[in-house]
């Protein structure tokens, strides 16, 4: 009986569904409920009645689920005891990010973590809320920071205290550098460059008090290192986050708020019932540190 497998039979317990379960755990369906039936042959006592609209347990499965949740949490409990008396934490951490000025907070997370235990490494992947999720579910990065709104109902989170300030990105000399803020009817007439991410319906369009179809977007950039060299070559005014690009000194770009100001928040997120390795639970436990 691997603890793998207890860890899916937990979550079907838990969900009353293999469907909820399989999302939760982002397995296939078939996948799960092929683990499900090799526990019961290899047990050989059915553990589940399935009905309906939801799973409940046999008698057998309420046995089995007080004792894996026991065995669960002495894995649990031993993992945390070799630790203490392990302080040789070693290994690779992998976090996926959009741009952002809060991966600040993962680098000074990392810094001090670094410090203790100088065998972890880091590999900072980048990429907008689609390429990280896409990670996340196929277990290629172990944290993600994700820019609401997002569906978290399968991710445990952290609110990230600090949040992103849109404005417009734009030539110095460009007509709209004099205003002090941007309003929506001053970009109506304007080439417009947007996240790939932005759709009708977002805070951003709602904000503009246009349809998009009704804008001139000339451009999209999925990261906007490459956006901003489309304002430095004159294609048009990228709608974007501050503290991304830097603005400061003699750089021919400036950045300008939104008016009404609309701001954008974040979450440290990694999957439910994930089974970490002690460098990256050491890596959480300061990142809660941090935001604490």
């Amino acid at each position: 009986m691997e603890l793998r497998v207890l860890h899916y039979f937990l979550a079907v317990a838990r969900e009353q569904s293999i469907l909820k379960a399989s999302k939760a755990l982002h397995l296939s369906q078939p996948t799960l409920s092929r683990q499900l039936k090799d526990l019961e042959m290899e047990l050989g006592k059915p553990l589940f009645i399935r009905g309906n609209r939801k799973i409940t347990l046999t008698e057998e499965g309420v046995l089995l689920r007080k004792r894996a949740e026991e065995i669960v949490n002495l894995v649990k409990k031993t993992e945390n005891e070799i630790t203490v008396f392990d302080e040789s934490i070693a290994g690779d951490i992998h976090i996926g990010a959009g741009e952002t000025d809060a991966i600040r907070l993962i680098v000074r997370a990392a810094a001090a973590l670094q410090a203790r235990h100088p065998l972890l490494h880091y590999h900072i992947f980048s990429g907008d809320s689609q390429d990280v999720l896409e990670r996340l579910d196929k277990g290629l990065l172990d944290f993600g920071i994700l820019f609401d709104p997002i569906d978290l109902s399968s991710y445990h989170h952290i609110r990230i205290p600090k949040k992103d300030k849109w404005g417009v990105l734009m030539r110095r000399d460009s007509p709209l550098a004099r205003k002090n803020s941007i309003q929506p009817d001053d970009l109506w007439d304007k080439p417009l460059i947007f996240s790939r991410q932005q759709k009708a319906g977002s805070e951003l369009s709602l904000w503009l008090q246009k349809d998009f179809s009704e804008l001139n977007i000339v451009a999209t950039y999925n990261l906007l290192f490459n956006g901003s060299l489309m304002v430095e070559e004159n294609l048009g005014y990228a709608l974007c986050l501050d503290n991304i690009i830097n603005t400061s000194g003699h750089r021919n770009l400036i950045f300008k708020p939104l008016e009404p100001a609309l701001t954008l928040s974040m979450n440290f997120v990694w999957k439910k019932y994930q089974v970490f390795p002690k460098a990256a639970k050491k890596f959480l436990e300061q990142i809660k540190s941090e935001i604490e």
